[in-house]
């Protein structure tokens, strides 16, 4: 399936607008002391959506992120990687032989890939995956997923990993279309909402890296009301300065900033990438909250981004469904009400290059797990 396979300079990653696929992205982590390497691949145009139907060859690349874990193992990680979907009987044999071909240029101490898969979910649109009532039930057991995802390999070796690491559920909106269609797609909470963030003064401003502590405040307070993985301030101060304006795939970043009396009430990143503005982290303040300001700032993210020249708005994240008792439950209802569609994605899968010391390491994960966005 593979035809060609070789390793290329990060500065010529091809454009996307995958946020976690760009030089960008690679950018950040050097910043952050973390290495990656990039992949040229080129497979037969007949076995990926869309694509070769004359018989052509479709070429395509991968970002893979570098991880020390301790002294003596690394892991390989490719974050909404690859973005190239072959069609859905040929993902496992793809991936398996993929693998194969990355290990070559992996480090000797490292024990596993991990795949954060952004290919839609074998079960998102499958009838049988849907309450009566049309909620999402989710994708079945794990051994049911591998036993599917494997179908065809020859080593039988995907697995599916205990927990995801970046957001596998999300809403995308669509910027074609005009800011009152826009508009009238929002659940009429919403688009109230927004209209009563502005009559109640809440401006929303872009911010420089001068205003990172004011970000940091707010952002410290969400992930302790929210317990997520809090990132160092050093983190969003290589994501907002990071531009890699010198490679295929740069990225544009916004510091957006909701106020109300000079009082920051909810700030977010912007980060724009080929047609795509993705809404990358968010923090709001408990005070004030009837002033509506995240309605605020995520319209100006919307409007802002299509007067960029996106063509899509990713959310970034939701739960899989509307269950109360999900910890994402919250932003569940909040961004489901700007309208878009929802996208359900595979996704965490890890290809061990050392069962031994994979199986280790997943076993103390399991113990240890908890949901971060990186």
């Amino acid at each position: 399936m593979i035809l060609d396979f070789r390793k290329k300079e990060i500065e010529e990653v091809f454009r996307t607008p995958i946020v976690q696929q760009t030089a960008f992205w690679s950018e950040v982590k050097r910043r952050m002391g973390i290495s990656s390497i990039a992949c040229n691949f080129r497979v037969p145009g007949s076995e990926i959506n869309g694509y070769g139907s004359d018989g052509g060859n479709v070429t395509s690349d991968v970002l893979v992120v570098l991880r020390q874990i301790d002294r003596n193992h690394s892991i390989a990680y490719v974050p909404y990687g690859p973005e190239l979907d072959p069609l859905d009987e040929f993902r496992g044999v793809f991936l398996e032989e993929f693998s194969e071909c990355l290990r070559s240029q992996l480090p000797g101490d490292c024990i596993m890939i991990r795949y954060d898969l952004a290919w839609e979910s074998f079960w998102a649109r499958e009838d049988d995956a849907y309450s009566p009532e049309g909620t999402w039930l989710g994708p079945p057991a794990h051994q049911l997923q591998e036993l599917r995802f494997n179908f065809g390999t020859f080593n039988q070796n995907l697995r599916k990993a205990h927990t995801n690491i970046l957001p596998s559920n999300t809403i995308f909106l669509d910027l074609r279309k005009d800011e009152d269609s826009l508009l009238q797609s929002m659940k009429a909470k919403t688009r109230y909402n927004i209209g009563l963030s502005q009559r109640n003064g809440v401006a929303v401003s872009v911010a420089g890296t001068e205003d990172l502590s004011r970000w940091y405040a707010l952002y410290t307070e969400t992930a302790r009301r929210n317990s997520f993985f809090l990132h160092s301030i050093e983190h969003f101060r290589a994501v907002l300065t990071s531009t890699a304006d010198n490679t295929q795939s740069p990225a544009e970043v916004f510091l957006l900033i909701a106020e109300h009396d000079n009082e920051p009430l909810a700030a977010m990143f912007l980060v724009i990438t080929g047609n795509r503005g993705t809404y990358l982290y968010g923090a709001s303040s408990s005070r004030k909250r009837n002033l509506m300001a995240t309605y605020a700032l995520q319209w100006k993210a919307i409007t802002l981004a299509k007067e960029r020249g996106c063509s899509e708005y990713d959310m970034f994240g939701i739960a899989p469904n509307p269950d109360p008792d999900h910890p994402m439950y919250g932003l569940y209802r909040f961004k489901t009400g700007f309208g878009g569609e929802i996208y359900r994605s595979m996704g965490c899968w890890d290809y061990p290059l050392d069962s031994e010391v994979y199986s280790y390491f997943a076993a103390t994960e399991l113990i240890s797990q908890g949901y971060h966005i990186t």
